[in-house]
């Protein structure tokens, strides 16, 4: 049995140097970006426009807000826009300083830690794997307690896959309304459901004052580096406390101007949508075939697998991939996953079907 090493199972530049391999040789299962990687018709906009940085941005990013407007069907003037969803996400828990927050988990590590920053209590509602980690609603309902004052969810969430509808996400946030609980909700990785129509909770920010949902370009427009994130809420009150400690500027110029043309790019969503639902299927009914792994329902561009092999742990299968120069995840750092996980994202379908290979042999 292999010793395991102690490095962050994402960490590419460790990886690369522990193992020996080019960085830029690695096929990066674990990070959950667009395998179609940067627009060609954004690429050609950003290099027309270089001049850009050379101006500061509007300050109250008006024709952005416009953009957004559009693509997610909201008022511009519940829009906020900032330097990646991180930067929102922080503003969120900081500015509502919770006494007690209640995540959906196993999730993101990073609402711990802004939490932690605040001096809150937190405490993890946990997906339950024997129901596929799919939300009990009454449940989780029941387990909101009468001080809790922020309840966190990414939907569709990460590492599960698994997704909230819209109706059941507005029996959660009424319920929250009227306890007067703040919801936030993360769509990181809304646009590569099936129907995000039936996932999405921007549309419930019409009728609701008490949530705000948050969302970037890093992953489905495969630009994490550009650094842009959007939120929408209806709490105007809420929003002028976000803006006022903001920092002005927040997101640069070629931020700004990229995030627009992204939105409108048609051609690219729609060809991301058929690519990622297309493998999406395909490798799924191939997984369903290994005695190996237990795969569960996707309802993004990523898949979640339980080791069911005796003896054959989370890390063995991370060696194995990474030896054929794939670097998928290792999920035991992900709280609450008691068991033997991994989590690849879907790649082009010549690469899917390298890892393919690789768990087969397992």
């Amino acid at each position: 049995m292999s010793k395991k090493i102690e490095f962050h199972g994402s960490d590419l530049e460790k990886i690369a140097e522990y193992y020996h391999i080019p960085k830029a040789e690695i096929i990066q299962f674990g990070a959950n970006v667009n395998p179609l990687g940067l627009s060609e018709h954004i690429k050609q906009e950003l290099a027309a426009h270089l001049d850009i940085i050379s101006s500061y941005p509007d300050r109250n990013y008006t024709s952005l807000k416009k953009s957004i407007s559009r693509y997610c069907g909201c008022d511009p003037e519940n829009v906020v826009v900032g330097n990646g969803s991180t930067e929102l996400i922080s503003l969120l828990i900081n500015q509502r300083s919770a006494k007690k927050a209640l995540v959906l988990g196993p999730t993101y590590s990073e609402y711990e830690r802004e939490l932690s920053l605040t001096g809150g209590h937190l405490s993890y509602y946990n997906l339950k794997e024997s129901d596929n980690f799919i939300l009990d609603i009454g449940d989780f309902i029941n387990s909101v307690t009468d001080d809790t004052d922020l309840v966190i969810i990414c939907n569709p969430n990460n590492p599960t896959s698994s997704a909230v509808s819209q109706c059941d996400m507005e029996k959660i946030v009424s319920f929250c309304h009227k306890k007067d609980i703040f919801v936030m909700i993360d769509e990181t990785y809304v646009e590569f459901a099936p129907d995000m129509e039936a996932i999405t909770a921007v549309p419930l920010t019409r009728r609701y004052d008490n949530l705000m949902v948050i969302r970037g370009v890093s992953k489905f427009f495969a630009a994490p580096g550009l650094r842009f994130g959007y939120a929408v809420t209806s709490s105007h009150e809420f929003l002028s406390m976000l803006l006022t400690h903001q920092n002005p500027w927040s997101l640069n110029s070629f931020g700004a101007f990229a995030g627009e043309l992204m939105l409108q790019d048609t051609g690219y969503i729609q060809k991301t949508k058929d690519l990622i639902a297309a493998q999406r299927r395909s490798l799924c009914r191939k997984l369903e075939k290994l005695d190996t792994f237990k795969v569960y329902p996707a309802y993004t561009n990523f898949i979640l697998l339980r080791i069911r092999k005796e003896g054959i742990t989370s890390f063995q299968v991370f060696e194995a991939a990474i030896k054929e120069k794939m670097m998928i995840r290792d999920c035991s750092s992900f709280q609450s996953l008691n068991g033997e996980f991994v989590r690849f994202c879907i790649m082009k379908p010549e690469d899917n079907e390298k890892l393919m290979q690789v768990l087969k042999n397992i």
